[in-house]
Order: C-alpha cells, then sequence, then structure tokens
C-alpha cells in the first residue's frame, strides 16, 4: 500500500547520455514536451533533451517489466512528461498525465496537510495526545499528534499483520473499517516508547484520518474536496468512498506478481517466481479493483499525475497553510535515523533528501498492490516531478517508481551521479 520512498545514494557514476531506445509498447517515440525557457548561466539543471529522456525512461522501465508508467516534470525550461507502455496489457492504449492511478502513500501529504489546518484552525492542538479523540489506543495518553504525523507512535503497524494480507487475498472486494485495521495494531505490543525512535507506520494515519473526521465534522473524502483539492482546482483527485474499488475513467489497471503481502510486509519473491517472470511464463495479476479501503487515510485516494504535480508544488511552495503554518511544516523534518544527520528525513506527512550539492526535493512515495510512485517538488530550482508505475515491484524486488528515480533525476540535474540504495522496506 505505502511504502517510504527509496533513498538515494550518490555514486561515482557519471551521468550517461539516454541510450537510444523507443516506446515499449509502440515501437516509437513518445515524448512530449512544452519547452517555455532556456537553461540559466550556472544553473544544476540539464538542458531537458525530450527523446533522450523518453528513451532513459523506457530503458529503465523495460529493464523491470512496468507494463505501464507516466514521468511528469515541470522545470523552468518547461514541460515534460515520458511515456510507457499500455494501461491494460494485452491492449495498446497508453497512459498520459491524465490517466488516473492509486496513489496509495503519497495520501498521507493530504492527511497530514487537513490536520495542520485543523491545528491553524485552533481545532486542535499537535501536542494533544490522542486519547483525547480515539479512544482504546494502547498508551494513547502518551502519544500526541505530534508523533502519529512523524512517525513515532510506536505503535504496531498494521500493514504488517499477516492476517491483512491473507483476507486482501481471499476476500478482495472487503470493505474495511478503520477501526477494523486499527484492531489488527492493537492486537499487537507497541514497538518501542513514542517518541523513542522513527518507524514509518500506516496505523499512525489511520489514527491521523479519524481524528481529522471528529474535529472537523464531516468524512475526510468531503474535507479533503473543501479544503484542499477544491481550493486549488484539483479536479481529478479523489478519496473514494469504502464501499467503492472502481477507479474514474480514463485510468490505468495496475499490476503485481503474487499475492498483496508481497507489497504489505516486504515479503521478497522466491527465485521460482523472478525466473518465470523474466521467462514470461508468469504473468502479472490485475489488482485494479481490490478494495483500498483498508488504506484510506494512510493511502486511499485516487489521482493523476498532472493533478499530483500541482499538488505537490502547492504543498511545498507555501499555497496551502498560513506563513506560521507553514514554517511548522517545513521545520518538522527530522533524521529517520539520528546517527545519519544528514540522510533522508521525515516531517508531518513529507520527506526531505539531498541528493546533490546543488539538489534536494521535499517528496512522498507510495505504494499498494498494483501501483507504485513518487511525488516530488525541489523548491530551489523550481523543479516538480511525478512518477507512477503500473507494476508494484519488479521480479527483483525493487519498488518500480522509485528505482526510475535515479534515472530521471540523473537526466534533471547537471553533474548529478546517482545509484539507487537497496530496496526500501514497505511500509504497507
Amino acid at each position: 500500500m505505502v511504502a517510504a520512498c527509496a533513498a538515494l545514494l550518490v555514486g561515482g557514476c557519471s551521468r550517461a547520455a539516454g541510450p537510444t531506445t523507443t516506446d515499449a509498447s509502440s515501437g516509437s517515440p513518445s515524448a512530449a514536451a512544452t519547452v517555455s525557457g532556456a537553461v540559466p548561466a550556472g544553473t544544476a539543471l540539464n538542458r531537458i533533451d525530450p527523446a533522450a529522456f523518453q528513451a532513459a525512461v523506457n530503458a529503465a522501465a523495460a529493464e523491470m517489466l512496468v507494463p505501464g508508467a507516466v514521468v511528469r516534470l515541470r522545470t523552468p525550461q518547461g514541460d515534460f512528461e515520458a511515456v510507457v507502455g499500455t494501461t491494460d496489457l494485452g491492449t495498446h492504449t497508453p497512459p498520459d498525465v491524465h490517466t488516473h492511478f492509486r496513489m496509495a502513500s503519497n495520501t498521507k501529504t493530504m492527511t497530514s496537510a487537513l490536520i495542520l489546518l485543523l491545528a491553524q484552525d485552533g481545532k486542535v492542538r499537535l501536542g494533544d495526545p490522542v486519547s483525547d479523540y480515539v479512544p482504546d489506543v494502547p498508551g494513547g495518553e502518551s502519544i500526541t499528534i505530534e508523533q502519529l504525523l512523524s512517525m513515532r507512535s510506536g505503535l504496531y503497524n498494521y500493514t504488517s499483520a499477516p492476517e491483512l494480507a491473507v483476507t486482501l487475498d481471499a476476500e478482495p472486494a472487503k470493505v474495511w473499517t478503520p477501526r477494523e485495521v486499527l484492531d489488527l495494531a492493537f492486537a499487537h505490543p507497541p514497538d518501542f516508547p513514542p517518541g523513542t525512535s522513527y518507524e514509518y507506520n500506516n496505523t499512525n494515519y489511520a489514527l491521523l484520518g479519524l481524528i481529522a473526521e471528529k474535529v472537523g465534522g464531516r468524512s475526510l473524502a468531503a474535507q479533503f474536496q473543501d479544503r484542499l483539492l477544491g481550493p486549488l482546482g484539483l479536479r481529478q483527485t479523489s478519496l473514494p468512498a469504502a464501499e467503492d474499488a472502481t477507479i474514474p475513467d480514463r485510468y490505468s489497471h495496475g499490476y503485481m506478481y503474487g499475492g498483496s503481502s508481497y507489497a504489505l510486509v516486504d515479503e521478497p519473491y522466491p527465485a521460482e517466481i523472478q525466473v518465470a517472470a523474466r521467462a514470461g511464463t508468469l504473468q502479472p495479476r490485475d489488482y485494479t479493483n481490490q478494495n483500498p479501503s483498508y488504506a484510506t487515510a494512510a493511502g486511499g485516494a485516487i489521482s493523476t499525475a498532472d493533478d499530483l504535480a500541482g499538488w505537490i508544488r502547492a504543498l511545498v511552495s507555501g499555497k496551502v497553510f498560513d506563513p506560521d503554518f507553514q514554517q511548522q511544516w517545513l521545520h518538522s523534518l527530522r533524521p529517520e535515523d539520528p546517527n545519519a544527520p544528514d540522510g533522508q528525513q521525515y516531517g508531518y506527512g513529507i520527506s526531505y533528501q539531498r541528493f546533490g550539492p546543488n539538489a534536494a526535493m521535499y517528496y512522498h512515495g507510495g505504494e499498494l498492490p498494483g501501483f507504485n510512485s513518487f511525488i516530488g517538488y525541489d523548491p530551489d530550482n523550481d523543479v516538480t516531478l511525478v512518477i507512477w508505475t503500473s507494476l508494484t515491484l519488479s521480479p527483483e524486488g525493487q519498488t518500480t517508481a522509485n528505482a526510475l528515480l535515479p534515472t530521471v533525476l540523473d537526466e534533471i540535474y547537471a553533474g548529478l551521479s546517482l545509484v539507487p540504495a537497496p530496496t526500501p522496506v514497505p511500509t504497507s
């Protein structure tokens, strides 16, 4: 459902020119670009060559057997997109920046933003204990809303419960309530005392969804629409009702090899699945209409690459909160690993990482059975990036949108040398 974004390591490789390949589905180049400006002197950015950009994405996606993918890029030079494959295996309909997909854990950026808006309104305080709003949370009187936002509650992650994956595979249409998934979490002891460590955890955001509904007096979907989506003109983004497992037209199907546990608890693919997938004797399963109500506030929303590009830029650039709360949001970032203070950081529903001397992004990632995605904005260079793929994991277990990221960043930034870190621990 919802994986943290892959970390990036600066390595010794030089930026390679994009390989000369063609679109995986049609055999012809499919790059698109709206170019509006030149690269300023001394910039951290490369001049984007649309054909090379498309070719680099093609090659990386083909290596991972991705059925379909979209990369949406906005820079001071203009807008660019790279499109790969098809929206449905066995057809020839390519996706585009207006194709709907399940954005998974990128939903957290909206849930956290809503909580901060409610705090900005004076309806909740980030230092309040969870027990003030949701009963029967283990140790809830010692867990604050701020600790939920920043993944430091210590509560057990409900998507790690083996019974969740078993039920999803046996009953893919099952409608879940937040209380049901929280019961899965609360059946396990906490992982650590509140505030003492960091662990990316969907239980935190299931609780935040309940808090937002109690404090805001309306459904999470209605508040998303009225407070976030409507004001920003994001007309193709929605949080579906629990009973609704469909995706609005136009949409992409989403695929994954094997059962739900491979996405939810980072169970590695056995060798026989890897070999069969590479040989083409095993086809990925279609997870498009698995009911995502188990995710909801932690990862249940649907969007498009174009909408998400507008969303992440608005969020980071200060169009959502007032100036005081914008500063609180920006300064909420803390290292995930205290022994690596310059590494990946997580704050209130947002990550941050520097991957070069002149390149850094505020970002989030999303993963659930069928889809993988990344959204990021670099305010220093005015770069907006959205990547989504219709295959959760490659045969070797790479989260596919995250694995595309080094290729894409290498095209964007000048003098950047990147290698992907080990596959991140899925958190859904």
